[in-house]
């Protein structure tokens, strides 16, 4: 008698988990921060902040022998920048110049069968005062105590921005438990003008490309045999960017750019980053943690060889 309870138990404790690792989810809403304090290092310069709300849909998809999965995505987004420091004593310190890049942003994902996939994007945004960078910078020193940010009165002008993306990843090679993939990114519009090629390692329990937090594709519309709700694995992502325009260096594309004339900051032309990390998927909730290191992105910034950050992103699927 006690034997037949036990094997109840068991059938059910794994019919439970079984449900749960099948569960359909089509919907998820989450949010990210970027910030160098994240990192416990002490720097608070260059790219220094950033704020993201997202919401993202999977969409049916009929009967197709190339697409396996397509996510609609809606995305709020607020950058950041400062110069060395965000309290400079005045503007011949400034070796990147005050910004803020507020926009909103959908998006549609296409996700093949071959493990590639194909992400289309339009943001619509401002840079400059308009963007409330300096008043979100003001609202997180006050609230944990640090120092008063001064001279964003040498922020970029307002500038509005209509900005297109597409974004190619695939498959390389996959072995037990780890695998290989190409990233690319092509950027066109009045705000920035650029492309980039790199790489992407993952190590540990990973989902196919066409349903994986990598490619942001954890959502199906209908259930298939390959959705498997559990990830956790660490990922290491070198990256070089070509950066032909960035308004949040040189302001609008059609005028000048900064308060004043006498800040001039040049882009650099080649920027590369290294971005290391972990993902866990269980469930209704999806988790990333990162630290991504940066080149500089002007010739004349002080701190080489540039800067880092560190990511947090929470999203709960539905």
């Amino acid at each position: 008698m006690k034997l037949k309870l036990l094997l109840l138990l068991l059938s059910v404790c794994s019919l439970q988990i079984t449900i749960a690792q099948n569960r359909i989810y089509r919907n998820e809403a989450g949010y990210k921060t970027d910030n160098d304090g994240l990192l416990f290092r002490g720097s608070d310069r260059y790219y220094t902040a950033g704020n993201f709300f997202y919401y993202r849909r999977a969409l049916k998809v009929k009967d197709s022998v190339n697409i396996s999965n397509k996510i609609l995505g809606f995305e709020l987004g607020q950058k950041i920048y400062t110069p060395q420091s965000a309290a400079l004593p005045g503007p011949q310190y400034i070796d990147r110049p005050f910004a803020g890049y507020l926009y909103i942003a959908p998006s549609l994902n296409l996700l093949y069968n071959n493990e590639s996939n194909l992400k289309l994007e339009a943001q619509l945004g401002i840079v400059g005062p308009h963007a409330i960078g300096e008043q979100v910078q003001d609202l997180i020193h006050n609230t944990f105590h640090f120092y008063a940010p001064k001279g964003w009165e040498y922020q970029i002008n307002n500038d509005p921005e209509i900005n297109l993306s597409a974004k190619y990843n695939r498959l390389l090679i996959r072995r037990r438990g780890v695998d290989v993939l190409l990233n690319t990114h092509a950027d066109l519009g009045t705000g920035i003008i650029g492309a980039g090629a790199g790489f992407t390692a993952r190590f540990g329990k990973f989902n196919p490309l066409y349903h994986s937090v990598t490619t942001q594709s954890t959502l199906s519309a209908t259930k298939t045999t390959n959705n498997n709700n559990r990830e956790l694995f660490f990922y290491a992502k070198p990256l070089i960017s070509f950066v032909g325009y960035d308004a949040t260096i040189q302001g609008s594309i059609f005028k000048k750019y900064a308060a004043i004339d006498e800040i001039e900051n040049d882009k650099t032309p080649v920027v590369l980053a290294e971005q290391l990390g972990a993902n866990l998927v269980s469930g209704h909730w999806i988790l990333d943690v990162s630290a991504t290191y940066q080149t500089r992105t002007t010739k004349q910034m002080v701190h080489k060889p540039g800067h880092q950050w560190g990511s947090l992103s929470v999203l709960y699927r539905f």
